[in-house]
């Protein structure tokens, strides 16, 4: 992936661990490693303190903790976990594994007192001490407006989840990232932002059909009742329920018949390397401090990556030197 051109690498929750991975990857490559993302309430906060702690110092610094909340059934009936209030623990999480991460950092005792986790003893056996490359930073993946906006307030940075469109970015995720910022007394540069976009790409007719496979992805997102606020704001939401009810009888095909092409190029992108990345850059490049690509469900070969990916630095650098000499700034 490195030889590909990308700046970085996630892990996510799948079949398989997320943080052994980047344990593997850490000593061996260059890139910026990043769980995207670690289902946090199954997890103490000691627990994602200590694997972000060594990621960071295995990495020389160039790992960053994504958290999320997950829904409730698979918190509950998957990992066999606790489900409370997702906003105010998810607060919690952040704010008491960053409390611990600070405590080593700064020789000082973990005194964290919340209502979902408290964490008030740390002898020096637990205690690795100062990591040589600071405290890494821990990001929230984020989609409805009251996530958004504590994020915006107590995390290092959000993780906009992949299922979005220009006009939710626009009209639901920035209004509550500024009220989140407001409440902190924070700016936007206190804050990184990664926008994950579901990416189509491809050079040819063959290669494109290949990628129209997002279909099946954008089907599996649409039927999470979570993810309607999207379809809402594009007037499609009225397809949620016959998405949601076809998803619980496995008819997984109709699902995806259901996703137009209008419906493809406007929550994700679709196109040549160059067309994926001018819209990319139109749709988030006033907000996004980066771009996680997302290639679901077909083969983008190494080289077809590194072409999208020289086109998205292309276009990203045209739009940093036309903001620079326009005549408003």
């Amino acid at each position: 992936m490195e030889r590909t051109g990308v700046d970085g690498i996630f892990s996510f929750e799948n079949a398989h661990d997320l943080f052994f991975p980047l344990v593997a990857a850490a000593p061996v490559c260059s890139l910026d490693l990043m769980t995207n993302v670690a289902i946090a309430f199954p997890r103490s906060p000691l627990h994602l303190a200590h694997a972000a702690y060594d990621l960071h110092l295995l990495s020389e610094g160039r790992f960053r903790l994504g958290l999320g909340s997950q829904v409730r059934a698979h918190v509950e009936r998957r990992f066999g976990a606790r489900w409370h209030k997702p906003v105010p623990q998810m607060r919690e999480w952040v704010l008491a594994t960053k409390a611990i991460l600070d405590s080593w950092q700064g020789g000082t005792q973990v005194d964290f007192r919340g209502e979902y986790t408290t964490h008030t003893l740390m002898t020096p056996a637990f205690d690795p001490g100062p990591n040589p490359f600071g405290v890494p930073r821990i990001l929230v993946g984020a989609l409805g407006p009251r996530m958004n906006e504590m994020a915006a307030e107590v995390a290092d940075g959000i993780l906009v989840m992949p299922f979005n469109s220009g006009r939710h970015m626009r009209e639901r995720t920035m209004p509550a990232i500024a009220r989140g910022l407001a409440t902190a007394g924070r700016t936007l540069a206190d804050l990184e932002i990664t926008v994950e976009v579901i990416v189509g790409v491809g050079r040819n007719d063959e290669e494109l059909a290949a990628a129209m496979g997002m279909r099946h992805l954008l089907a599996f997102y649409g039927s999470t009742p979570a993810y309607r606020p999207v379809l809402d704001v594009e007037g499609w939401g009225d397809l949620q329920p016959e998405m949601n009810m076809l998803s619980k009888r496995g008819e997984w095909q109709q699902m995806a018949g259901l996703i137009t092409d209008d419906m493809v190029s406007t929550i994700g992108v679709h196109g040549t390397p160059a067309q994926c990345a001018d819209e990319i850059v139109a749709r988030y490049g006033d907000w996004a401090d980066r771009v996680c690509a997302y290639f679901p469900y077909y083969t983008a070969g190494d080289d077809l990556i590194g072409e999208f990916t020289a086109a998205l630095k292309k276009a990203s650098a045209r739009a940093v030197r036309s903001c620079s000499t326009s005549p408003t700034g």
